[in-house]
């Protein structure tokens, strides 16, 4: 979920201290994201290190916090051995812990960045504003270590109530253009908090007309002009965002309870809460740039400012959803206040995350539970289809999938994608006339603006054609035109070079199929399609390579039966191809392309 939308370089922390950490060297999977059994310490210092390491690397930082807990404990002194502790204790949320080792390590060493800045943030959390400012003007600097300071500096002074010295320390980063947005809108959050409106409405102001589409600007803005009075100004603001982005569940209640006048309460109201927005507000930006060690830092210290912080919660459940770490995002997304606008799609995503940790039966459990909680909200069905569909419960979900389409009433833009799913549904229960139905219903609703939606549903209603033998000379032009709006697709490529095959023009055939595979190596079904072009143009050699290779690559079931039939014993005479009136000349062997 996009919330913050700021220019920022990726390395926001020190990023040679994460390196050393050892959190930032490999592919970012869990480590025991089965955890059926607990973790136990390792016998020896030598055996814990390793284990937090390999922990770390893994983004694992409840694993590596076990071990370097063990190993601290046996090597106390070991500085190097510190820092790592550190470093995993304030990703996986341990603040006590990692306090204890952020002391150890300014006593070493006062420069220490990282260390200091997560005391800063400790001393804003007890209201001890100077200290906080000590300990942010110590360490080396850099640019994005400057953004950070000066703004977090900037709110210690809010803290104090010296509103002119905390504005006059975010004017500092004028001459930095980047920033302009997130200095002008903690600018207005640091003015209203202190009691200058008029200041607060002019940075609110110019926040805004520097990107009117930021979630947080426009909520804050809103928020300031409904506590004012002038709630038809901020409902025009909460409507013009929605037109962008529709129904986003903050600004649709926001919108709601404006027309129900009632009040919209500040989104920041002291200094904590100020700090907690500037460290959620990066820990987006290192989410966003996949920067997710960064991001989990400072979302971890922003939710130790301000615990209950919504979007914080959600920003870090999306983290750990990308690392795969789906257990650790479910623990925080049940985090998050059931109050907030938010939650209902976070309890989708647990739902989801269930499906995706192999526990498809809670899955089902927990979004049914959800439909009789929330009958009428058409996410839980369409989440509930969704999960039925990835188990290949397709009538099931096509009849889910059904029960949503009835709740939104006339469809608008935005419903397309709840034809194409149960359109694909009925296509795979073997129900094509319901299917073909939906998916030109998908094809008539999805909007111009979406290229790859567009291109998805062509491909889908094409590809359905050309595999049964039908409306051969449609679905060409139709793949043709799916290419053309996603050039970098494999499976729709794939689909094009399957029309030219069932059309019996098998060198147009290999030449779209060898760059399908390159662009999806992986992939059965486009694998076995280039085994079937080769065998026709009599490579068949390499046709029964691209079979073997489709055999291996978790094909489903039926389609493995004909895999193993055709490596025996190849293809049977070739067939009497499809026509195609339209269908261009043959054209010259193309290079491949690289998949990249």
């Amino acid at each position: 979920m996009p919330i913050l939308k700021l220019p920022l370089a990726r390395k926001g922390l020190p990023a040679l201290m994460l390196l050393a950490a050892g959190l930032l060297t490999a592919p970012a999977v869990a480590a025991n994201t089965a955890q059926d059994e607990p973790l136990t310490p390792a016998q020896s210092l030598e055996g814990n290190f390793l284990s937090a390491y390999v922990a770390g690397s893994a983004r694992d930082t409840e694993a590596a916090t076990i071990f370097f807990r063990e190993a601290i404990q046996e090597d106390p002194r070991n500085q190097e051995l510190l820092e790592r502790a550190f470093v995993a204790f304030l990703a996986n949320g341990s603040m006590s812990e990692a306090v204890r080792a952020a002391e150890k390590l300014s006593a070493q060493d006062a420069t220490n960045n990282l260390a200091q800045f997560a005391l800063a943030v400790r001393s804003m959390k007890s209201q001890k504003y100077a200290d906080a400012r000590t300990r942010l003007s110590k360490g080396t600097r850099g640019r994005q270590a400057d953004l950070t300071a000066t703004l977090l500096t900037a709110w210690t002074y809010a803290g104090s109530k010296d509103g002119k010295q905390a504005l006059a320390t975010v004017d500092k980063l004028k001459n930095e253009r980047a920033f302009d947005q997130f200095r002008e809108y903690h600018a207005a959050l640091i003015a209203d908090v202190v009691g200058n409106p008029t200041e607060a409405e002019k940075r609110f102001k110019a926040a805004y007309e520097s990107e009117r589409n930021t979630l947080q600007v426009v909520d804050a803005y809103g928020r300031f002009l409904a506590k004012r009075g002038r709630k038809d100004e901020a409902l025009k603001i909460y409507k013009a965002f929605d037109e962008v982005a529709p129904r986003h569940p903050i600004v649709r209640a926001a919108m709601k309870a404006l027309e129900e006048d009632k009040p919209l309460l500040p989104l920041v109201t002291n200094a904590q809460d100020g700090a907690a927005e500037l460290l959620y507000g990066l820990g987006v930006v290192g989410n966003t740039q996949g920067d997710e060690l960064t991001a989990i830092i400072y979302l971890r210290l922003g939710l130790d400012l301000k615990p209950d912080h919504p979007l914080a919660l959600v920003t870090l459940g999306d983290v750990y959803e990308r690392l795969k770490q789906y257990d650790k995002a479910n623990v925080i997304f049940e985090r998050i206040p059931k109050d907030s606008p938010v939650r209902p799609s976070a309890d989708i995503s647990i739902g989801h995350n269930f499906e995706l940790m192999g526990r498809g039966d809670d899955a089902i459990a927990h979004l049914e539970k959800l439909m009789k909680e929330r009958p009428d909200d058409v996410e839980v069905v369409m989440a509930l289809g969704n999960v039925q569909r990835s188990r290949k419960k397709f009538a099931e979900a096509a009849e889910t999938y059904d029960k949503a389409i009835k709740l939104i009433g006339q469809p608008e833009r935005g419903h397309w994608i709840l034809y194409f799913y149960r359109g694909t549904s009925y296509e795979r229960a073997k129900q094509w006339d319901k299917a073909e139905a939906d998916l030109k219903k998908s094809l008539d609703l999805v909007p111009d603006g979406l290229p790859a939606g567009k291109a998805q549903v062509m491909n889908y209603l094409a590809y359905s054609w050309v595999d049964q033998n039908m409306n051969i000379d449609e679905a060409f032009k139709m793949l043709t035109k799916a290419v053309e709006l996603a050039p970098r697709d494999g499976m729709i490529i794939d689909s094009l070079g399957w029309a030219y095959y069932r059309m019996g023009r098998y060198d147009d055939a290999v030449r779209e199929l060898e760059k399908a595979v390159e662009l999806k190596p992986g992939d059965p079904t486009i694998n076995d399609h280039l085994g079937d072009a080769y065998w026709r143009v009599g490579r068949k050699l390499e046709a029964k390579f691209q079979w073997d290779h489709a055999k291996n690559s978790d094909p489903e079931h039926e389609d493995l039966v004909k895999i193993l039939k055709k490596i025996d014993n190849g293809l049977e005479e070739d067939p009497k191809p499809a026509a195609a009136e339209n269908a261009p000349p043959p054209q010259p062997e193309a290079p491949k392309q690289n998949g990249g």
